[in-house]
């Protein structure tokens, strides 16, 4: 059974996963600023590996800047280059976007993932530096989306434009109103975002006049972003993961 290592570079945080088959069985992260050190992705490589010997890798980034050191770095641990998302790489959905070139390598792996689990209409929001929200129809064509500011840049801007407010941490209980400064920013930040959420949602779902339209949800802050949302949605926390996967099975079969 194939090992693959999968890895989803990010603004943020990088994750690295490694695949036995079509199972995704083992994931780590680390923050994407250190993917210019060739010692720390191979120490991270061999123990996301186990120490066993892996056959080929998958690489989806957003930070082009970072991919020559990944490629050289898995070219040496698997024996081969690996596979580079792009949009012209062979995928079940077909792009119907306008200039497909400029579709980040994670939404198009978020769609291949999401088509292949529900083969229905189906939006995916990836909840991390950016929220990010893409579109399949029905029969299968990726049409764009929209993207928007991620969770921590609610609060972080807040600090860093203002002179008082603070950077709070987003964990915690908080009341209907808040009773200091960080209770009220977490109000702010968190009822916010999921009005935000509810709505661009809805937005998106008026507009593609399909039925039994699914929702599901990826990235490092889906699961705070959508506690206490009203509108059905599932939680996949490696769907970005499960599309590379499923991108180096048609690819390199």
């Amino acid at each position: 059974m194939t090992r693959l290592f999968v890895i989803d570079i990010g603004n943020t945080s990088t994750s690295i996963g490694l695949a036995i088959g079509r199972r995704v069985a083992r994931v780590e992260r680390m923050p994407s600023h250190d993917g210019t050190d060739s010692a720390r992705i191979l120490a991270l490589l061999d123990s996301v590996a186990g120490g066993k010997p892996v056959d080929d890798a998958v690489l989806c980034s957003v930070v082009p800047r970072l991919n020559p050191g990944w490629i050289r770095v898995l070219k040496d641990v698997c024996g081969r280059t690996p596979l580079v998302v792009s949009h012209r790489i062979k995928m079940n959905v077909r792009v119907d976007y306008p200039e497909p070139a400029t579709v980040g390598a994670d939404r198009l792996a978020n769609a291949v993932a999401g088509w292949e689990r529900y083969h229905r209409p189906v939006i995916v929001a990836d909840f991390g530096t950016a929220l990010t929200f893409d579109v399949i129809t029905g029969d299968g064509r990726y049409i764009g989306g929209v993207i928007a500011p991620g969770l921590p840049l609610m609060t972080d801007y807040l600090a860093e434009r203002t002179a008082l407010l603070p950077h709070i941490d987003l964990v915690g209980r908080f009341h209907a109103v808040g009773r200091s400064t960080r209770e009220a920013m977490r109000i702010g930040a968190m009822v916010g975002y999921r009005g935000m959420v509810r709505e661009i949602f809805e937005h998106v779902r008026a507009g593609l006049r399909e039925q039994h339209v699914v929702f599901c949800a990826t990235g490092g802050y889906a699961a705070r972003a959508v506690r206490g949302l009203k509108t059905p949605v599932e939680i996949l926390p490696k769907l970005t993961l499960d599309g590379l996967v499923l991108m180096h099975e048609m690819n390199r079969p």
